[in-house]
């Protein structure tokens, strides 16, 4: 498809909507990166996708895709030996309960009805809830792991709640003896990851113990009484003990994440996929948008269309026939009448039904599929290239009359203008029989009634108007 008419029909704007209608970042880079579609079957079934995301949406609501990571990376890692750290296991469990939560959307309500295109899509979806069940029950957040994680890390957290009280067992009952008159204040403070008391510079001697720091003034030290030394020393060989059981655990959730690594993959590419194929659903639904009909005879039928990037409720809707008893439509009326508009109008739903994408036009619109789409719409002048206006047109439509086929849809606005009036349409005149005696389909816009003389004399070639209210 020729890429250079998104940017002149703004096609770059509908794949925005589109995107902000995705939840998942995989599923926005689908929406970002689509493109038009020129086989029949595969317009058809991407069609029928749309259709059937959004017959879901209106029946059961929307469903969010968000919050979903590509376990790519993750896997990779796994396979060489390396451990999920609790983030990325947190991120799998997530994953898998979205996968569950989605198959149950996706069977919600449906068993009287037809199986559709998506429902192996939802059936393909394996939550594995016996490994997300157990990443949860271990890791409760991305810092903390549960107790009951496993019985060595059950015990090693006994003993340590056991040496903790020990320690503030000694070191509160110091508090209330008469070192306190020795302290800057009654608190028990931790430095270096061992319990201290504030001790007032001047009464260091009467503390005896390790001194692990001073305050900025250096009239208060932090004092480890050598009471509670043994029992630090305790509790720091217990909380190594501690960060080796917890890589343990780490490590046998990640063994089970790595045998299951491919149908993880396989949920979180069914899940941007679905999450893809449901924001065109969502659009479809905003827009007010319906399914075209497509054919392969060269024949456009839109009925009360509406350009998607204008307010729906303000636009003026159009009817456009092209393909059946004319190839050529030359659409005419006043400035401001809605020519241009038109033009883009039907090369823009061009775009988005062979993508896939659900158009603002009538029930039973007709689209057909064209290998390409070329514009000459718009002021095409170039400074930097010395262009005027006319110049750059013309270069334009040279550039279209090198490439373009029967199959493909051209699209010329103001076709001959930015010259003498006599000059400019006997040049229109002769670009668009070029086209027709090539049967390629065409919609271009004039002011010349030599052009419209022409149409009405010309088999093949059909007048078109629009009206300024």
């Amino acid at each position: 498809m020729n890429r250079k008419v998104y940017k002149t029909l703004e096609y770059h704007k509908i794949l925005s909507m589109l995107e902000a209608r995705a939840s998942s970042d995989k599923g926005k880079e689908r929406c970002h990166r689509l493109q038009p579609l020129t086989n029949l079957r595969d317009i058809q079934f991407a069609q029928r996708q749309t259709a059937d995301a959004l017959g879901r949406i209106l029946a059961g609501g929307s469903f969010s895709f968000g919050g979903i990571s590509d376990p790519g990376p993750l896997g990779k890692r796994l396979a060489v030996g390396a451990s999920a750290n609790s983030r990325e296991l947190l991120a799998i469990a997530s994953l898998l309960t979205l996968a569950g939560r989605a198959a149950a959307y996706g069977s919600k309500k449906r068993e009287s009805l037809p199986d559709d295109s998506l429902t192996s899509r939802f059936a393909a979806l394996d939550p594995l809830p016996g490994l997300a069940k157990e990443i949860n029950r271990c890791i409760l957040s991305e810092d903390s792991f549960a107790d009951d994680a496993s019985p060595g890390l059950r015990q090693v957290r006994r003993a340590m709640a056991s040496v903790n009280e020990q320690v503030r067992f000694q070191l509160n009952r110091m508090l209330s003896s008469s070192a306190k008159d020795y302290l800057q204040d009654g608190v028990i403070t931790m430095r270096d990851g061992r319990y201290c008391l504030p001790v007032r510079a001047e009464y260091k001697n009467y503390v005896p113990g390790m001194v692990h720091d001073s305050s900025s003034s250096g009239a208060t030290l932090f004092i480890e009484p050598m009471s509670v030394v043994n029992l630090n020393n305790e509790l720091r060989e217990l909380e190594g003990k501690e960060e080796e059981e917890i890589a343990r655990i780490l490590r046998l959730l990640s063994d089970q994440v790595l045998e299951n690594i491919e149908a993880i993959q396989i949920d979180f590419d069914r899940l941007a996929e679905l999450d893809f194929i449901f924001a065109k659903g969502q659009l479809a639904a905003d827009m007010s948008a319906s399914q075209p009909d497509f054919n392969e005879e060269g024949i456009i039928s839109l009925k009360a269309a509406r350009h998607p990037l204008l307010d729906k409720d303000t636009v003026v809707p159009i009817d456009i026939s092209l393909g059946q008893n004319y190839n050529l439509l030359v659409v005419t009326g006043p400035n401001t009448g809605g020519k241009t508009v038109s033009l883009k109008t039907c090369g823009l739903l061009t775009l988005m039904g062979q993508a896939g994408l659900h158009i603002p036009a009538r029930d039973h619109s007709q689209l057909a599929v064209f290998d390409n789409v070329y514009a000459d719409i718009g002021d095409e002048q170039s400074i930097e290239q010395s262009l005027s206006t006319f110049s750059a047109h013309t270069r334009n439509i040279v550039r279209i009359i090198d490439r373009a086929t029967s199959g493909d849809l051209v699209l010329l606005d103001e076709v001959g203008a930015g010259t003498d009036p006599d000059e400019g349409a006997a040049l229109a005149r002769s670009i668009i029989e070029h086209f027709l005696q090539r049967d390629i389909a065409v919609l271009a816009t004039t002011h010349y009634a030599v052009l419209k003389t022409y149409a009405y004399t010309q088999p093949g070639v059909q007048n078109a108007s629009v009206e300024f209210d």
